[in-house]
Order: C-alpha cells, then sequence, then structure tokens
C-alpha cells in the first residue's frame, strides 16, 4: 500500500529533493543536459581531483630529487626551453602561467643553489639567459628514468589524437580561467557580498552566573 506523500511524489514528476536543490552554476546552453548542471558539476570535481592527483605525482619528482615543487617544475623548464634558445625570466613566465617576480624569486634560489646561471644577455643588458648547470642537469637525468615511468602510467589511457585535444583544450580552457578570474575582482570591487557576521566571544554575566 502506498501511503499519501509516496503517491504525491509518485506523481508530481519532481524527484524527491529537487526543491532543496542548489541553483544552476552555469548558464550556457553547451554546459546543461536537460537543463541539469549535474555533468557540469563532475566535471569541476573532477578537475579537482585531477589537479590533486598530478600535483602529487608532481611533488614526487620533486622530493626525489630535494627540492620543492615549483622550483623542480621552474628547473625542468628551463632544461626544455633551452633548446629553443636562450631562456630568460619573462619566458618561464609566460610558459607556467606566473608572475615573473614570482619567477626571478624562485630562480634566485635556485642559483643559490647551484642548479642554475644567470648570464646578462650581451644583446640586452636589462635581462639575464637561465641555463643550468651540470649539477642541475645530473639532478634532472637522475630523475628521468623514473619519471618517464610516472608520467607513462598516468597518462596511458590517452590516443594521439586524444592526447592533442587535451593540450589544445587545457591551453583554452588556461585562458578562459584567467578571463573569469578578472570578472571576478571586477565583480568583488564592485559588489563585496555578503560578509560573515563576527560572533563576540564575549560571556554574558548571566551565562557566567549559571555556568
Amino acid at each position: 500500500m502506498i501511503d499519501d506523500h509516496s503517491a504525491d511524489d509518485a506523481t508530481s514528476g519532481t524527484p524527491e529533493g529537487a526543491e532543496n536543490a542548489a541553483p544552476l552554476t552555469v548558464s550556457r546552453p553547451e554546459l546543461l543536459i536537460d537543463g541539469s548542471d549535474a555533468r557540469f558539476r563532475d566535471l569541476v570535481h573532477g578537475l579537482f581531483a585531477l589537479a590533486a592527483r598530478h600535483e602529487g605525482v608532481r611533488n614526487g619528482h620533486a622530493d626525489f630529487i630535494g627540492l620543492p615543487g615549483i622550483q623542480y617544475t621552474i628547473l625542468i623548464t628551463i632544461g626544455h626551453l633551452v633548446a629553443d634558445g636562450p631562456v630568460t625570466v619573462k619566458m618561464i613566465a609566460d610558459h607556467l602561467h606566473v608572475s615573473g617576480s614570482f619567477i626571478t624569486q624562485e630562480t634566485g634560489k635556485l642559483a643559490r643553489r647551484g642548479l642554475i646561471t644567470k648570464t646578462r644577455r650581451a644583446d640586452d643588458r636589462r635581462h639575464a639567459s637561465l641555463v643550468l648547470t651540470s649539477d642541475g642537469q645530473q639532478l634532472l637525468a637522475r630523475l628521468a628514468p623514473r619519471q618517464r615511468r610516472a608520467n607513462d602510467i598516468q597518462f596511458a589511457g590517452l590516443t594521439r589524437a586524444e592526447f592533442d585535444v587535451l593540450l589544445d583544450l587545457v591551453e583554452r580552457l588556461i585562458e578562459s580561467s584567467e578571463q573569469a578570474r578578472s570578472l571576478q575582482k571586477y565583480l568583488t570591487e564592485t559588489d563585496p557580498g555578503p560578509r560573515r557576521r563576527r560572533v563576540s566571544a564575549d560571556v554574558s554575566p548571566t551565562s557566567r552566573s549559571s555556568a
């Protein structure tokens, strides 16, 4: 026997709990399926999970050669970019999508550890060329065999065509994500939004006497 509430739920056409669901987080029709943003949320949360795991893999590489994650990333970036010519702070910053001042700070640490050298360019004294030292090269050479094994496993599920598509999608999402951050900054400046109410830590005399 179906009680009155069950009968109402069965005939209303509205899933149980739908009235308590959060509002849509996107409005573009390309991102909605049957009016729902559930699959978009799956994507967003999947990206969070992927980013955390990829950072874990990166930090594993870094730990093996005794560097913080970002310094390892900068070191190997210099090692790869140098194949196309002199490497500058700006080139690294553009490649990693971070600020030049941050790269300047971190390359200074690598230089003090003797892993890179900074040489003023003859054609432009304002900029320095960054090059791996022999110690820096040896660290990356020692890491490379286990790095290849881990990277091969992490991306084993991709075909060559999927790899090309993924690379293109990531580059486009990085650009659009920067645009989203700029929008958020603008919106925050025009409407800061609700602030949490500060809860007083004072205890009333009544509370103290009854404790």
